[in-house]
């Protein structure tokens, strides 16, 4: 039998203004998720777990229903149902990719494996996971509606999955590509003297993380302050973090295998 690996994780996080138009609905940039399974393939990362955001599949309808929320009336059930199902369509594409680039990726859907309680993850049923890393599959999970002990359903947010992943398998590292080249002082795309963060550590990051641009479009999970403030934790626990630009060809792959990237790098100390 082939041995089986146990080395730390690397997770990826693709966010969905990357491989979505957040500005449209339904719109996959299938050219950016062929390019970054491209990028995967390329970098042969042994123990590696994907998320990916939900862009212009997730956000619109999860908002539309109230599904962040949580349920209050039998009408939401529907927006659950088809927030839940548009995921999956957004990640059918993914996998496509990511097969047909013979990456062994399989597909893990949040809704089946976690509960939440008020919004955070209380159960999560990991082991599925545990063994498709130890026969070197790459599980790929997405931001899900999810059921809530508390609310009814709710949002579940890839960057919530990402934290708890990094703190539970005790990952190597956290690789988040999004559509801007880092963290900056200011939104890069309205301020056109917008200064990059190259390396923060956590005591720097929370003094500038209130500064932090909240996102202006459909984003029920917080924007770029949301994601940070979700891999404090992680950050906490000793995992460092890169924030790339996935939309710029092999920035990911570089990140991926450890190379020097323009981007923000986030460590404990």
């Amino acid at each position: 039998m082939q041995e089986l690996s146990e080395a730390k994780p690397t997770i990826l996080k693709i966010g969905g203004s990357v491989i979505t138009d957040k500005n449209g609905e339904l719109a996959a940039r299938t050219e950016a998720i062929n390019r970054l399974a491209e990028e995967i393939q390329k970098a042969n990362v042994k123990n590696l777990i994907i998320v990916h955001g939900g862009g212009s599949f997730g956000h619109p309808t999860a908002q539309k229903y109230g599904i962040k929320e949580g349920l209050r009336e039998d009408a939401q059930k529907v927006g659950f149902a088809e927030t839940h199902h548009v995921m999956t369509v957004l990640n059918g594409l993914v996998m496509d990719s990511l097969v047909w680039h013979n990456i062994p990726a399989l597909s893990v859907t949040p809704s089946c494996c976690v509960v939440t309680e008020n919004g955070r993850i209380k159960h999560f049923e990991d082991a599925i996971l545990k063994m498709l890393l130890k026969m070197g599959f790459v599980p790929v999970l997405y931001g899900d509606a999810t059921l809530d002990e508390q609310l009814g359903f709710t949002v579940l947010s890839g960057d919530q999955l990402v934290s708890y992943l990094a703190r539970k398998f005790n990952a190597d590292k956290i690789v988040i590509g999004v559509d801007t080249d880092g963290l900056y002082d200011a939104d890069p795309k309205v301020a056109k003297n917008a200064k990059l963060y190259v390396h923060l550590t956590l005591r720097e990051l929370e003094k500038i993380k209130d500064t932090l641009d909240k996102s202006t479009v459909a984003d029920v999970t917080g924007g770029m302050l949301g994601k940070i403030a979700e891999l404090i934790p992680a950050i906490v626990q000793g995992v460092p973090v890169a924030i790339v630009n996935a939309a710029k060809p092999n920035r990911t792959y570089k990140a991926l295998i450890g190379d020097m990237v323009e981007g923000t790098v986030i460590e404990k100390e």
